[in-house]
């Protein structure tokens, strides 16, 4: 079977804190699974190896990576989020750009109420509301 599944890449050692944080924002998420490093690494010590969680019911994995990389997150990927009322999608876009940035503010762009920001992990998020 072939399965396809977001992945998540930090470079902060703050994978956990944002897997946490995410699977907060929405009623019956979790934390599927997790691993991390030992005191004998590479990656630092209780640093994730790699973890699965869902976000509005979507898996999603990621890492700690202890190599640094020279790219981090870009808004040219970004996770979309449809809810069901704008009081859910403000929820939302407060929540995730709080410490964060926003591409576009919380309006009406035409095609219903939408907002588009990064999270305080550089992870950019699209929100909409079913109208």
């Amino acid at each position: 079977m072939t399965d396809l599944v977001p992945f998540l890449m930090f470079q902060k050692r703050d994978a956990a804190e944002a897997m946490a944080f995410y699977t907060s924002l929405f009623p019956g998420d979790s934390v599927l699974s997790e691993e991390r490093y030992g005191a004998d690494g590479p990656g630092p010590e209780g640093t994730i190896v790699m973890a699965e969680f869902t976000v509005a019911g979507q898996r999603v994995r990621c890492s700690d990576s202890f190599v640094k990389h020279g790219f981090d997150f870009t808004p040219s990927t970004s996770l979309f989020v449809t809810v069901d009322s704008t009081d859910e999608l403000k929820r939302l876009y407060e929540a995730l750009g709080e410490g964060g940035g926003t591409l576009m503010p919380l309006d009406d762009y035409g095609f219903g109420p939408f907002a588009w920001v990064n999270d305080r992990w550089g992870v950019s998020w699209q929100l909409s509301a079913k109208g």
